[in-house]
């Protein structure tokens, strides 16, 4: 299991090229997560990543910065882009004419909206723009977008509007991203206001499928969102057998690992 609490020595430019893995992996990252990682100050990391950002390698937001891949105008940089269709595939075979769903946003989610089929009924609840705006392409589906201020960081609603529409909606099923996984730490993510919609999302759903890449599995950030007996599927790009998807099974038997 990894953890935000590797203090390493870094070159200028190995403290680049982790700034760039760790945001690619993660989708978006904080300049005080990002500090911690690196053991260097925030302005460091700040005056890194406005380089980084000049270079056009990332795009800043307010508090950190975000994958070029997830931004509006860039969305054919996403990272591991195979591994996400194959995950796509997988989780848009959960779906039924008929369900009501909430979705989240995120590059693994982007991919499953495309291969949701055109002749799919679907009510769809989310509380991200772009995730609306990409739902808007499916003909058959019925989009209703959960209002309120959006955050620039985390890009969902996340006002108190937002957790009280949630709070009188019961979906078949709720579709996750993720940014960190593991067996002792659950499903986390690194922002308050993040790990607080996606907790109310959870109890506006009778079920849970969180899709992810293995190489976020062991990972913990620093604010838990849920322990994986809360969930009920993990979607990854590799076969249930696995190495890497083993203690999941064994810890929690009645999660279904697909």
């Amino acid at each position: 299991m990894s953890t935000e609490n590797e203090v390493l020595n870094y070159s200028k430019e190995e403290r680049k090229n982790h700034i760039l893995k760790e945001i690619n992996l993660h989708t978006r990252v904080s300049f005080e997560t990002l500090s911690a990682k690196l053991g260097v100050s925030e302005d460091t990391v700040r005056r890194d990543i406005n380089e980084l950002d000049a270079d056009a390698l990332l795009i800043k937001v307010k508090g950190g910065a975000m994958t070029k891949g997830y931004h509006y105008s860039s969305s054919n940089q996403t990272y591991a882009v195979e591994a996400k269709q194959v995950i796509a595939q997988k989780a848009v075979g959960l779906l039924h004419d008929g369900m009501v769903l909430i979705v989240d946003g995120g590059t693994t989610i982007r991919e499953f909206i495309r291969l949701i089929p055109n002749d799919l009924n679907l009510t769809v609840f989310t509380i991200t723009a772009l995730t609306a705006v990409q739902l808007l392409d499916k003909p058959n589906i019925k989009t209703i977008m959960i209002g309120g201020s959006i955050s620039s960081y985390s890009q969902m609603c996340v006002s108190g509007e937002a957790f009280h529409q949630l709070a009188n909606i019961k979906a078949d099923l709720l579709v996750l991203g993720t940014n960190a996984l593991d067996v002792d730490g659950g499903y986390s993510d690194s922002d308050w206001e993040t790990v607080q919609v996606k907790k109310a999302m959870i109890q506006a759903s009778k079920k849970t499928a969180v899709l992810t890449i293995t190489e976020k599995l062991n990972t913990v950030l620093k604010m838990k969102i849920a322990s994986l007996s809360e969930l009920n599927y993990v979607i990854t790009e590799e076969e249930p057998a696995h190495e890497k998807l083993k203690s999941y099974k064994e810890n929690f038997p009645e999660l279904t690992v697909i």
